[in-house]
């Protein structure tokens, strides 16, 4: 999709940083005039990336920093990037790294090299030797791009992109680091038997629970519990670094937005100990899209209404205690997750990106009919 005039094609493109807020708006702006006949595209809330981008509000400035660019052709906006340079994560896994982020564009391979090239000059100047991305500040941030399922609607979580990013990407000269799978799940009509028996006999033998909540007052407290699983659990996995206070206090303020109590998935064990949980709750996609990437009255209307709709769920996320992992508390919650669907009558179930080597993750929908039905990647490129 090229949104320029060919009579245009000719015009020197121009790259500016992005100094001010009000370019930061325009950044942020830019992927939604481009998606804006795209069905499936689900926009980011400019509010949201604004904060994100905020050193004041997004804790993970306590061990990164970044800069962000727009590209400029006849003075209309063509493509936008950032990059961001993760001190913890390339100090934990010794590397040096450069994460390049929100990397859209119009189909003109003009514009995209003359983004890209802006990211590897401020790389070689940092002295990194490797250009990652698209990754965000933490594993909790939208990160990856599309490369299969470009006719599925996206989720609030997620990013979207059109097909042609791939071809410019290996123009460009970069190659797969790792990929993410997302995957639909067909909610069964009653509980897999299989699945059911691992979660009795890990009540029975372990002691573990489920917790019930009346409202989602009574679930607060745990989100903060949910996140240090989080930081521990996940802490091998590529780039992750632990959540600061201020991105756990986001998470928690989403939860409370968009959770239900029957949804909250909290495993205790004998001790009252939290073990284990899940984060389901309706899709809001069609509410957010609804939106232009900035909440009103009637996307709210929207977005309360998704809320009530149980017939698409989003799985956001899932974790255990690295001690209590291969114990059945993934059957426990996954048990009681998929008969609070049922009992809402829920027709099926979509995960968030799952790493394709993460095995834990991606073995626990065995016992379900599903299937994978996009699949995203992280890219690389060498510096020499």
């Amino acid at each position: 999709m090229n949104l320029i005039k060919p009579l245009l094609k000719d015009i020197m493109i121009t790259i500016r940083e992005v100094l001010t807020e009000k370019d930061k708006k325009r950044l942020f702006k830019f992927p939604i005039e481009l998606y804006r006949n795209c069905e499936y595209y689900v926009p980011v809330l400019i509010g949201d990336e604004m904060d994100t981008f905020n050193p004041s509000k997004n804790g993970a400035y306590s061990y990164a920093e970044s800069r962000l660019w727009l590209a400029y052709r006849d003075g209309r906006i063509v493509g936008r990037i950032g990059a961001i340079l993760n001190h913890a994560a390339n100090e934990k896994d010794n590397v040096r790294q450069l994460r390049f982020t929100r990397f859209d564009f119009i189909d003109d391979y003009e514009v995209s090299k003359a983004l890209f090239d802006t990211v590897v000059r401020w790389a070689e100047e940092l002295g990194m030797t490797e250009v990652v991305g698209p990754l965000g500040f933490s594993n909790l941030d939208k990160q990856g791009m599309l490369v299969d399922g470009f006719d599925q609607l996206d989720m609030y979580i997620t990013l979207y992109n059109y097909p042609y990013y791939i071809t410019h990407m290996k123009r460009l000269g970069l190659t797969k680091k790792w990929d993410w799978t997302e995957t639909k799940v067909i909610v069964p009509d009653k509980v897999p038997e299989k699945m059911d028996m691992i979660a009795s006999i890990s009540e029975k033998r372990y002691g573990y629970s489920v917790k019930k909540f009346r409202n989602m007052k009574e679930v607060r407290p745990y989100i903060r519990k949910a996140m240090e699983i989080i930081n521990t659990a996940f802490a091998r996995l590529h780039g992750v670094v632990p959540l600061s206070d201020k991105q756990i206090e986001n998470m928690e303020h989403l939860i409370m937005l968009v959770g239900r109590p029957e949804y909250s998935l909290m495993v205790q064990n004998n001790l009252g100990e939290l073990v284990g949980f899940g984060f389901i709750a309706p899709s809001i996609s069609r509410g957010i899209r609804s939106s232009h990437g900035k909440l009103g009255l009637f996307s709210t209307l929207k977005v309360l209404s998704d809320l009530n709709d149980h017939r698409h769920i989003d799985f956001y996320m899932i974790g255990v205690r690295p001690e209590d992992q291969k114990k059945g508390v993934e059957c426990l919650i996954l048990r009681d997750g998929i008969k609070a669907i049922q009992s809402h009558g829920g027709i099926d179930c979509q995960t968030g990106p799952m790493l394709e080597d993460n095995a834990n993750v991606q073995n626990i929908w065995k016992h379900f009919e599903h299937f994978t039905h996009r699949r995203r990647r992280c890219w690389s490129y060498q510096l020499h």
